[in-house]
């Protein structure tokens, strides 16, 4: 269970950093979308 939560964190965190955004709102949607994955795996 931590295991995928840290894997989660990390994909996550990978994934906002190479993605470029611009905006407050874009990180918010990808901070949303990387909730969503987290949410399916779980």
């Amino acid at each position: 269970m931590i295991k995928k939560v840290v894997l989660a964190l990390v994909a996550g965190s990978i994934a906002l950093s190479a993605s470029a955004c611009n905006t407050v709102r874009g990180a918010g949607a990808d901070l949303e979308s990387a909730a969503n994955e987290v949410d399916k795996e779980m």
